[in-house]
């Protein structure tokens, strides 16, 4: 079995094949139930599908940490809130929760609310590299994060955000039509905040962790995800009770009023992509990492998945097979990864020096 330490360059690599695995499975699955090529009979809205694959993205969010234990505290530093005795990072844990609640939703808003589906792609995964750069610039300058960023983690970013700007040639002029709906400005703004607040709190609770203390992201990662679900709930609930006439609100009605008869496996695929969750926050919040460098193995995990994704779809359902612009895109991923390798070495050596992994953090043991 392969045995990897905290921190480690390993224990990086088994969170990426864990992410990619099941960010695959769920990019297919999507195929399955939406669009031209779905086998469920009949075909599920873009809006139906939402509903149910994030109940079942939630539900398997909560089982697990529920299920676990992982909820439970972990930190001697409490504040009173009156008759509550709670843990201090809960004050920007619960709204990175709220947070993720905003994320969740406005992602697929945004694929339903623009004309060209690459263009929200690459709007919502540029958007996160760079959130992840400025970010570090910030907690640099506010004394937070006592690591730099590397010239090898800035040259990955160019190629990064060209590799998921290479769909934009492509675009057709009446694909940024968005930028004159105010709707889905509204989405794409609420996208974009959401996510870097987010990123920045993720990145205060690692920065801010004493010196020796454990690097405890399941119980972040709990704590936040509890937080999600019940503001999901109270999303939800106003939702249902608004009487807007907004496309997205009214087939949000019908998607609850008109239960479709494939719920339950859409639920299921939903409970895929909540095993995404997991590790995609693991690797954002990866020890000794900038967040420039977590953000950009994040984004660039998901890039392949979904070139591979694209490509199985087209073995197995007759789907697009993937374009010259694919192909291009996933070679500056490459490139980029190599300066992120380069980067990792240097890291990792210096993690050591500093006794803040062990010096040899990767085993295989069979």
């Amino acid at each position: 079995m392969w045995k990897t330490a905290e921190g480690s360059t390993g224990r990086l690599v088994q969170l990426c094949l864990a992410y990619y695995f099941f960010y695959v499975i769920f990019g297919v699955a999507t195929k399955c139930f939406t669009g031209h090529y779905a086998i469920v009979t009949p075909a599920m809205t873009d809006m139906e599908f939402l509903v149910w694959s994030t109940l079942g993205g939630s539900l398997i969010c909560l089982i697990v940490v529920l299920a676990a234990g992982w909820y439970r505290t972990k930190t001697d530093r409490f504040v009173r809130l009156g008759p509550l005795r709670l843990p201090a990072e809960c004050a920007y844990i619960i709204p990175s929760g709220v947070c993720t609640a905003v994320v969740i939703p406005t992602t697929t808003l945004m694929y339903m609310l623009l004309k060209s589906v690459m263009v929200a792609m690459v709007i919502m995964r540029a958007s996160v590299i760079v959130i992840s750069r400025l970010v570090d610039e910030a907690q640099i300058r506010q004394g937070i994060l006592h690591k730099k960023v590397y010239w090898e983690e800035n040259v990955a970013v160019v190629f990064a955000v060209a590799a998921a700007a290479t769909q934009v040639f492509l675009a057709r002029s009446e694909d940024f039509d968005f930028l004159k709906n105010s709707t889905a400005m509204a989405v794409l703004s609420s996208y974009i905040c959401a996510y870097a607040l987010r990123i920045y709190i993720m990145n205060y609770y690692k920065n801010t962790r004493p010196k020796g203390a454990p690097l405890d992201n399941k119980w972040f990662f709990s704590i936040e995800q509890i937080s999600a679900s019940v503001a999901m709930a109270l999303i939800t609930l106003g939702l249902f009770t608004s009487s807007s006439s907004a496309r997205p609100v009214l087939e949000f009605h019908a998607a609850l009023r008109h239960i479709h008869p494939r719920w339950f496996p859409a639920t299921g695929a939903g409970a895929v992509y909540g095993m995404v969750a997991f590790f995609s926050v693991f690797i954002f919040m990866f020890k000794g990492r900038t967040a420039t460098f977590a953000g950009l193995v994040n984004r660039l995990t998901s890039l392949v998945a979904g070139t591979t994704a694209t490509l199985l779809s087209f073995f197995i359902f007759g789907a697009k097979f993937p374009s010259p612009a694919d192909w291009c895109s996933l070679a500056l991923i490459l490139v980029a990864v190599g300066f992120l390798s380069l980067a990792e070495k240097k890291r990792v050596f210096e993690l050591a020096k500093a006794n803040e992994i062990p010096m040899r953090p990767l085993e295989v043991k069979s």
